[in-house]
Parts: structure tokens; C-alpha cells; sequence
């Protein structure tokens, strides 16, 4: 069992940078791969990034690749999602999940959910 819970959230102006950080329990964090959805007001959930069990691979959306970064600490069972050049329509309750495999993870089969923290982007 892995229970998630999801921090950093806040209210940022465009262009401005937030991390968010996802504690994970249990001690079979490790075996995990992470992912950060996100979700806004009246649409559905979309996958942000995605991390393997190892750290050594990722993979992004397009909309957010090359100004969010994911990252994990194993030892502090967390993961992280640094959030540069925000945008208006980065504003979404962002949620993070795990699986076994970084795939799973992408194409949204995941295991655990967390319950999410808000991001908005004022302009």
C-alpha cells in the first residue's frame, strides 16, 4: 500500500516558477515509477511528466516540456515536479500517482493517486 500526498501548491503570476512535492508511505516507494497529472475546471485529466523507479528515465507532455522537470528522492520517498515559465493555462489541480512501470504511468493505469494541490497561474 502507498499512500500519496501532494504539497507546493499556491497562487503564481505567468512567467513565475512553483515546486511541487509528493510524500510518499511505505517502504516500496522505490520499486515505483511516479507520474503528476493535472486536471482543470470542466476538463479531463491530462498526464503532465512521468519518472521511472530509478530516476533514469522521464518523460513530459508536450504542452510542458522543456519548463517543468520531474525529479524523485528515494531515500526521502518523495517526488518532485519544478514548474518554470508558468502559464494561465497551467492552472489545474495537479495530482500525483505511481505504478510499477514508467508506461503504466504515462498512459494513466496507475496504482495510487494522491488527493492533488492547486496551481494557478494568474496573467
Amino acid at each position: 500500500q502507498v499512500q500519496l500526498v501532494e504539497s507546493g501548491g499556491g497562487l503564481v503570476q505567468a512567467g513565475g516558477s512553483l515546486r511541487l512535492s509528493c510524500a510518499a508511505s511505505g517502504r516500496t516507494f522505490s520499486s515505483y515509477a511516479m507520474g503528476w497529472f493535472r486536471q482543470a475546471p470542466g476538463k479531463e485529466r491530462e498526464f503532465v511528466a512521468a519518472i521511472s523507479w530509478s530516476g533514469g528515465r522521464t518523460s513530459y507532455a508536450y504542452s510542458v516540456k522543456g519548463r517543468f522537470t520531474i525529479s524523485r528522492d528515494n531515500a526521502k520517498n518523495t517526488v518532485y515536479l519544478q514548474m518554470n515559465s508558468l502559464k494561465p493555462e497551467d492552472t489545474a489541480v495537479y495530482s500525483c500517482a505511481a505504478a510499477r512501470q514508467l508506461n503504466h504511468v504515462v498512459d494513466g493505469f496507475t496504482d495510487y493517486w494522491g488527493q492533488g494541490t492547486q496551481v494557478t497561474v494568474s496573467s
